[in-house]
């Protein structure tokens, strides 16, 4: 006992470590227990797809009926086209008319913009001031350019479901939200809400690029992508880059540049020492939202 009160300070970090140590085991069993499962789900889907194509063909005679089995495996291929679409519902859009109008757009936009700022805020999210979430060049007209409605109804319901993903995360600022230029309008708009990127469309689905830009530390940076891939709508993360926040400011400040954030330091001679001293990360992720085609 006389040790322990001679050296309280060193016990009670030595427990807080413990804790903190004990944490991280429970949260990476579950991770692993995730992984586990939603590997043993794909291995199931492949192993159905290889036994629906790689069976071996044999011709049609009195006791085999090709297109009998043909039917059951187009049934086959086509519950588990069913399975997949669970993955990938398609996001909202806002307003969600097809025949929107432009008064109708402009009222949208603008209750979409200060819903997410009363979110960023309840949140504790910063933002930057009077933020667009990058409808900046369609947030002050009423008229828009022709044929643009449709994509914007799509792109605006899209950007609110990706900000609400960072904003459930608690991250500690949202710097921008970018997207693809689909209007005429959108060439005039601040070149910081968009990417050089395009959607792509094949057989199957449309691809749809976006980036965003926040600064947290690696426990909201981990519910963010736990956020994506939970989600049903087909977000898939494509590329990622970190950087500490502090020389992320230094080599890339701009107007809603926001000022390097550490843990505490280290107590002095005597004092509790620091058991963890994460410093805050800037971290950019480059994302796809897939649309599943419409069947034919």
């Amino acid at each position: 006992m006389a040790w322990i009160k001679r050296n309280l300070f060193f016990v009670i970090s030595l427990v807080v470590a413990l804790v903190l140590l004990a944490a991280a085991v429970v949260y990476d069993l579950q991770s692993l227990a995730h992984n586990s499962t939603a590997k043993g789900k794909l291995n199931e889907i492949y192993g159905s797809l290889q036994q629906i194509g790689g069976g071996k063909f044999l011709w049609g005679n009195a006791k085999i009926n090709n297109i009998q089995t043909a039917k059951e495996q187009r049934a086959q291929i086509q519950e588990w086209i069913n399975k997949t679409t669970d993955y990938f519902k398609p996001i909202t859009a806002i307003p969600n008319s097809p025949d929107v109008s432009s008064e109708a757009f402009a009222a949208a936009l603008r209750r979409t913009i200060d819903q997410l700022q009363r979110e960023a805020g309840d949140a504790s999210v910063e933002l930057p001031p009077k933020y667009g979430f990058s409808f900046e060049a369609q947030r002050s007209t009423v008229k828009f350019a022709s044929g643009s409605l449709p994509q914007l109804s799509v792109q605006l319901g899209e950007v609110k479901t990706i900000s609400e993903i960072l904003f459930a995360a608690r991250v500690n600022s949202l710097d921008s939200v970018q997207r693809a230029r689909i209007s005429d309008d959108d060439t005039a708009g601040p070149q910081a809400d968009y990417i050089n990127d395009v959607s792509v469309t094949n057989d199957l689905a449309v691809l749809t690029p976006y980036a965003v830009t926040f600064r947290s530390f690696s426990g909201e940076l981990s519910t963010v992508l736990d956020g994506f891939a939970a989600s049903p709508n087909g977000f898939i993360v494509k590329g990622i880059s970190v950087a500490p926040a502090g020389q992320a400011a230094q080599a890339d400040a701009g107007p809603n540049g926001l000022p390097p954030v550490t843990a505490p330091p280290s107590a002095g001679r005597g004092g509790l020492p620091t058991v963890l001293n994460e410093k805050l990360l800037r971290v950019t992720l480059q994302i796809e939202i897939v649309k599943l085609s419409p069947r034919k």
